[in-house]
């Protein structure tokens, strides 16, 4: 069981070093140093929404080694196989639901206007509040990734 325990510390370990920044205020080492356009404008709307958990594979792994643990503690004989076959798969895809789960985020789709009186919408984490009418910073990567932040 310890073994089992120590499988799904470290996959939560390895799902949380997999999260990806879509904040306004983090940044990838990729950006660091890196020029972006800046733009000013104002926010139109904002709508709450969710991004999606990661489903990396990890959770299904990890819950299925502990389904499998759990299982093979019950029964004897070829019912402990079933057991644990039926185990590992239960807990295959209850770890699955539970990455993706643990790893949502709360977002925004924030819809701004710019100064030059171009409209467009981003999606980012909701790291910081954002009103209707609040002046905001928009940064652009060379790659095409906005984030807006407050002014």
């Amino acid at each position: 069981m310890n073994t089992a325990l120590a499988a799904l510390v470290a996959g939560g370990l390895l799902t949380g070093g997999c999260a990806s920044s879509r904040s306004g205020t983090n940044f990838s080492r990729d950006e660091a140093l890196r020029s972006q356009r800046t733009y000013y404008g104002v926010i139109e709307s904002v709508t709450e929404g969710k991004i999606e958990g990661t489903k990396t594979g990890i959770g299904t792994v990890a819950g299925g080694v502990l389904g499998g643990v759990a299982g093979h503690s019950v029964g004897g004989g070829s019912g402990k196989d079933i057991a644990t076959v039926g185990g590992a798969l239960a807990g295959a895809v209850v770890g699955s639901i539970a990455e993706e789960l643990t790893t949502r985020e709360k977002a925004y789709s924030l819809t701004v206007k710019l100064d030059d009186g171009r409209v467009f919408t981003v999606v980012q984490n909701a790291d910081t509040p954002f009103v209707p009418g609040q002046r905001v910073k928009v940064l652009e990567t060379e790659a095409n990734r906005m984030r807006v932040q407050v002014q």
